[in-house]
């Protein structure tokens, strides 16, 4: 068994520093372009599986660890879901499957802040800022689910948003496993610049859907 972990572990940190390399490439590229697109998949499929395998070893025996588990199913919600917002540009996508990945973030995010406390009797607070994001980012999903209009609108930021979302969290486990940035500061710093870099290309969608209105 602790080869078998062993193998998965390097897998996980294989496909993991792949995705790293093709997020920031998909990030640098002009979007909609092809090198976009290539490295999007890359980092989609790279990033998914790297985060599944960490659910896979969190569970193994002598190697549990209920908090890379719910930080897995947390990376896992954000690569699946910017990519199903894809599926948002064309009318009436069937959202079964976003309402049940929605709500698995809501348990998991539920998960991630109380554990600590039923455990060992305090908040963590790592665990809590993440889980709560993902919380609002799961309700926020259920309530765009009732107005199809603005789900077609919205997709595009959607997309960047929860694209972004997954490659913080390649950033994070990149910075933390290497210890580049020690304790809590290592935890959120690419999530201050990544929410900067997210802020920007909604400010730059807005602006873009602000000429259009004032053109018609």
């Amino acid at each position: 068994m602790n080869t078998f972990a062993t193998y998965l572990i390097y897998i996980h940190a294989t496909l993991g520093g792949i995705a790293f390399i093709a997020g920031f490439i998909a990030i640098i590229t002009k979007k909609g372009g092809n090198y976009h697109k290539k490295s999007g998949i890359i980092f989609y499929y790279t990033m998914l599986f790297s985060a599944l395998s960490a659910l896979v070893i969190a569970v193994l025996p002598t190697h549990e660890n209920p908090f890379l588990f719910t930080i897995g199913v947390f990376s896992s919600y954000f690569i699946i879901t910017g990519y199903r917002a894809l599926r948002f540009k064309k009318p009436n996508p069937s959202l079964l499957i976003d309402k049940i990945i929605a709500s698995v973030m809501i348990i998991t995010g539920i998960v991630m802040i109380l554990y600590p406390i039923i455990i060992t009797g305090r908040l963590n607070i790592i665990l809590t800022i993440f889980g709560a994001v993902g919380i609002i980012m799961a309700i926020r999903d259920f309530m765009l689910f009732k107005n199809a209009k603005k789900l077609r609108k919205g997709w595009l930021k959607l997309h960047i948003g929860k694209m972004l979302g997954g490659y913080i969290s390649a950033v994070t486990a990149f910075v933390v496993v290497n210890q580049f940035i020690p304790g809590i500061a290592g935890w959120l710093t690419p999530s201050v610049f990544g929410v900067a870099y997210m802020m920007f290309w909604f400010w730059k969608l807005n602006k873009k859907s602000s000429k259009k209105s004032v053109k018609i």
